[in-house]
């Protein structure tokens, strides 16, 4: 009796301490990765999430070049090799988007296969935590729109959509997103703007976060409505106006940090944007970005773009 304990004491240990050697071993795979792929000679981002759940299985967070960030139910971590499977989003084709990846120094290479079948090499490093640890002081307000054209601006694409009418910046249809010449760390931005039935844009923080801009009401908000910053955070309250009402954000942004205010309710209140959302410029989180309007979906307009950078973090 006193040597079968003494055995399944012995096994305990072991099986103790390769599940602790397990658990240790995921450790360098683990937090937010800024993925960046290309296509055609085209660099775009992605965003990956890895996190713990109990002492045996990773699961995480994806956000593509497109679409919102969705789950990964599980990650799989063997032989230092990182891998996952999710379904597809708002992909037309039917197959799943995988990821495979290997941990060289302090990055992650590897291939995302999309759901349409191309494949794509890509490297990753570890996000940026952004953290400020003094409080902004607050530069000078700096009109973006001028009110009569669009200096100051480029479009995204090779075409331009984008006009100016009594003093309105206008995307009449759909077609490139406008992108400010000046970029930008931390800041406070007010924002006027007016969209008509079913209208969809948003405004790109940095070039990377998208505080969403949607004629799609719910009375509990989630997070792809108005006042939402796109996949991650969800507003506290409805605070929207009608189609074709004059409509405010004021949002600062310190680090990750975001708050939204919408015609004036606290919506989001020093909250973390856990990563970039799809639509991004790019994955650069700890470099300045600039102010994008998004233009590719339905007609929008802006009526006013202050933006008040901080002087230092």
């Amino acid at each position: 009796m006193k040597r079968s304990l003494l055995t399944l004491l012995f096994f305990h240990i072991i099986l103790s301490v390769t599940k602790a050697e397990n658990y240790s071993d995921t450790s360098s795979v683990l937090g937010r990765w800024d993925i960046t792929f290309n296509i055609s000679g085209k660099d775009l981002p992605c965003w990956l999430e890895v996190e713990r759940s109990g002492n045996r299985v990773l699961v995480g967070r994806f956000v593509g070049p497109g679409g919102s960030a969705r789950p990964i139910s599980q990650v799989n971590l063997s032989d230092g090799k990182l891998s996952f499977s999710i379904p597809p989003q708002w992909e037309a084709e039917p197959n799943n988007l995988n990821l495979e990846a290997t941990l060289e120094g302090d990055s992650l290479v590897g291939t995302i296969t999309f759901p349409n079948g191309r494949n794509c090499k890509f490297s990753a490093v570890h996000a940026p935590s952004l953290t400020r640890n003094t409080k902004p002081v607050w530069d000078k307000p700096i009109q973006l729109f001028n009110g009569k054209d669009l200096k100051g601006w480029h479009a995204s694409g090779t075409t331009n959509q984008w006009i100016v009418e009594n003093g309105i910046l206008k995307s009449p249809k759909a077609g490139s997103n406008l992108i400010s010449d000046a970029i930008f760390n931390d800041f406070k931005l007010q924002v006027k703007f007016r969209f008509h039935e079913d209208g969809n844009s948003g405004v790109y923080l940095r070039g990377r976060y998208e505080v969403q801009i949607t004629d799609y009401y719910k009375e509990t908000p989630v997070k792809d409505v108005l006042g939402s910053v796109y996949g991650f955070i969800a507003p506290s309250e409805s605070a929207g106006k009608k189609p074709g009402e004059w409509q405010t954000y004021e949002i600062t942004l310190i680090g990750r940090m975001v708050t939204v205010v919408l015609n004036g309710k606290t919506i989001i209140c020093n909250q973390e944007i856990p990563g970039i959302t799809g639509g991004a410029l790019n994955s650069h989180e700890g470099t300045a970005g600039p102010i994008m309007l998004q233009g590719d979906h339905e007609p929008i307009e802006y009526g006013s773009i202050v933006i008040t950078p901080a002087k230092s973090f």
